[in-house]
């Protein structure tokens, strides 16, 4: 039987509760207005040893909930969290646990590049699931590998619906555009924007010298006298998208690239990075909170706080997900 309101109030079925920890708030409280419901209230503090208290103020017995917590910058502060606040829903009752990851933390580490190194992502979703969580919703992993780390249910949404509608409601009159990707791993993702867009696609081919460092060795694809589109599905330190950034002016790109991306972590020295005047527009969303201190005039945040409150919905009246994350 489908879960709908009326239904819900007349036969008593499993409540839609939404949780969230401390990571993005401003988020958590979007999903719950696009949900039209509050979000499930909660005290998260600590003792004087730093060690984390989190105490739920209501009643989750039997209920679906929705716990929303990106793993973002501090990670493990908002990792462990995620993991009491879990622990926490397990042991009050909750009917299922479904863990809205907007970022998923560690999501780099999927596989061994050199001997004697851990695999973290894999031991995240080890971690999530002994926790107690019944289901995974997360949002452009880095690596499409992850999804099958877990041995419940994940539904992968993308931001390419959001970011590829923003694209496409610009007027790029007079302009010659190309889509770029800054290394082979996001031609799939960068392929669909371009499709979506009716322009070609650019790669550029990245190898890694030394941890952390990146550099392009190759641009693939005619970027000369062209309006070039960088997509990228995250931002750290702003390395790569330098480095993919000099490519294409080196190649001939005209000094006005848009530079778009799901999850801006932005830690370092990537404002000053991305300052740079040929980066014309930088796109982002909202799936890690951005300080006012980083809000430059030429950022764009989209919310995806829509997107994660239809999946919420789909999943707890045993709807389709799927049309999320086709694209």
């Amino acid at each position: 039987m489908v879960k709908t309101a009326s239904a819900l109030d007349s036969a008593h079925l499993p409540a839609m509760k939404l949780f969230a920890g401390s990571a993005n708030p401003a988020l958590a409280e979007a999903v719950a207005a696009n949900l039209g419901i509050a979000l499930g209230g909660l005290q998260i503090t600590r003792f004087a040893d730093g060690e984390l208290y989190i105490n739920l103020n209501e009643s989750v017995r039997g209920a679906d909930v929705f716990l929303l917590q990106p793993t973002c910058p501090p990670i493990d502060q908002h990792l462990l969290e995620l993991l009491v606040l879990i622990d926490a829903l397990k042991r009050a009752s909750a009917g299922t646990i479904t863990c809205v990851l907007p970022y998923y933390g560690y999501g780099r580490q999927e596989k061994k590049d050199a001997p004697r190194e851990p695999i973290t992502a894999k031991l995240i979703a080890n971690l999530l699931t002994t926790a107690g969580a019944t289901q995974i919703v997360a949002m452009d992993l880095h690596a499409d590998a992850i999804q099958g780390f877990f041995d419940i249910p994940l539904d992968h949404l993308t931001a390419l619906h959001v970011i590829s509608d923003y694209l496409a409601g610009k007027d790029w009159t007079g302009k010659d555009i190309v889509v770029v990707s800054p290394d082979e791993g996001r031609v799939k993702k960068v392929r669909r924007i371009a499709g979506r867009l009716g322009c070609p696609l650019a790669v550029g081919y990245k190898t890694h010298p030394e941890h952390g460092v990146s550099e392009i060795t190759q641009l693939a694809g005619d970027v000369r006298g062209k309006t070039c589109i960088v997509y990228d599905d995250m931002i750290s330190s702003g390395g790569s998208i330098n480095e993919i950034v000099d490519a294409l002016l080196e190649n001939g790109a005209k000094p006005e690239i848009t530079v778009a991306t799901t999850h801006a972590l932005l830690v370092g020295k990537a404002m000053e990075k991305l300052s740079r005047p040929e980066i014309a527009e930088l796109i982002i969303t909202d799936t890690i909170p951005l300080p006012d201190e980083k809000r430059l005039p030429k950022i764009k945040q989209l919310s995806v706080a829509p997107m994660f409150a239809a999946a919420i919905r789909a999943i707890w009246s045993d709807g389709s997900v799927s049309r999320l994350f086709d694209f």
